[in-house]
This record gives structure tokens, C-alpha cells and sequence, in this order.
């Protein structure tokens, strides 16, 4: 079992969307390392939902469970979408997505800052001064540190 963080701007698509929606299809994915991790996640890895670029709100907010292989994105066919791509053909398909099912909502938000003090995520792609990856693998120990972090208060 592998497990993984996926960004997502809560404007966009939010926790509560995928909970309101139970499964969603992970698309418009346009960055090759992410594409990359995306075709190696299996059924059952385990991942965790960060709202980004939310002010107080972005950090780690909810747990979610890859439902399905890895596919061809759709949005790289459809020339209305903002994810088309021209150079891409159903009979070779440049761009992959996975889907995602609901778990669980996070008892409160872990945040960016929450995780850079913390030792286990020292190596970490995510508290890496420049990181931009939407998808970015954990080792076990740093997933189950998230939901424990979850699970206690914030000193102040």
C-alpha cells in the first residue's frame, strides 16, 4: 500500500464536495511527475486531501482512498475544456487521473505550518521551500502522524 497528499483548491473542489459526491474522478492533472505518480497508485492507497491557497484554511482537511486504476483523463479530449490537449489521442493518451472515494473529514485542519515543524516531514516533498507538486507521496509514518496531529489541539 502506498500512500499519498493531493492538493486541490477548495474553491475549485473541497472536502465537502467529496464527501457530497462520495467518488470523484481526479482530472486536469497537467504536470508529468504527478501524471507519473497518479499511474502508480493502486487500489486501497491510502491519501490525504490539502486545501491550498485557502488563507487559514489550507492544510491537510480530510482522508480519501484511490477507487480505481489509473485511466485516461477525459478533459484532454473535450476541446471545451480549460484541460484539452491537442497533442494527446485516445489511441495515446498523454494525461492519466485516478479516482477518489471518501473517507472521512478531518476533527480539524492540519496545517503547512503544523507539518514544516515537525521532524517526520523534514525530507518531505511537501515542506520543501519551492514544492509545487499537486501529488505528493508519504511514507506510512507521516500519514498516520497527520491523523494523529488531527486529533489534538493546537497550542498557541
Amino acid at each position: 500500500m502506498q500512500y499519498w497528499l493531493l492538493k486541490t483548491e477548495p474553491d475549485t473542489f473541497s472536502i465537502d464536495d467529496l464527501k457530497r459526491d462520495k467518488l470523484t474522478e481526479w482530472s486536469g492533472v497537467r504536470n508529468y511527475q504527478a501524471r507519473n505518480f497518479m499511474q502508480s497508485m493502486q487500489v486501497g492507497d491510502k491519501a490525504l486531501l490539502y486545501h491550498s491557497s485557502a488563507g487559514e484554511g489550507t492544510g491537510v482537511v480530510g482522508e480519501m482512498v484511490v477507487a480505481s486504476d489509473a485511466h485516461p483523463d477525459t478533459t484532454q479530449f473535450d476541446k471545451k475544456s480549460p484541460y484539452y490537449d491537442d497533442a494527446s489521442t485516445k489511441a495515446k493518451p498523454r494525461w492519466w487521473c485516478v479516482d477518489f472515494a471518501y473517507v472521512s473529514t478531518l476533527s480539524r485542519l492540519v496545517t503547512l505550518d503544523e507539518l514544516k515543524q515537525d521532524k517526520q516531514f523534514g525530507d518531505n516533498r511537501l515542506t520543501q521551500k519551492g514544492n509545487r507538486l499537486s501529488i505528493v507521496p508519504l511514507t506510512k509514518a507521516q500519514y498516520e502522524r497527520v491523523l494523529m496531529l488531527a486529533k489534538t489541539k493546537v497550542l498557541v
